[in-house]
């Protein structure tokens, strides 16, 4: 997979909002890795920011519709793991501050 097309894979993903935080997956540092095969099966490695996250099953929903608009994505599996687990310090700039995070 070309840098352009993962690009556009992850400038999708951020249209993926957290519910409870409402900032986007991508700069909340929750997509660990996006890959593609050959078929078009695209793969996200995603964690939560906790496990026993009520809204997991709603942010996959919305994972797999935000990639289904890019034509290259034919299927979309989302791979939910907590290793490395989630902290704050995987956030952007821009999630904490619009957290109010320091």
């Amino acid at each position: 997979m070309d840098q352009d097309l993962k690009d556009s894979l992850m400038g999708a993903l951020e249209l993926v909002v957290d519910p409870e935080l409402g900032v986007d997956i991508v700069n909340l540092g929750l997509v660990y890795n996006v890959e593609m095969d050959e078929e078009g099966t695209t793969t996200v490695t995603m964690t939560l920011t906790s496990m026993g996250c009520p809204l997991a099953g709603t942010i996959v929903d919305q994972v797999k519709r935000a990639l289904a608009d890019i034509p290259e994505v034919k299927e979309t599996e989302v791979n939910i793991v907590f290793n490395p687990p989630w902290n704050k310090e995987m956030m952007s700039r821009y999630a904490k501050i619009a957290l109010g995070i320091r």
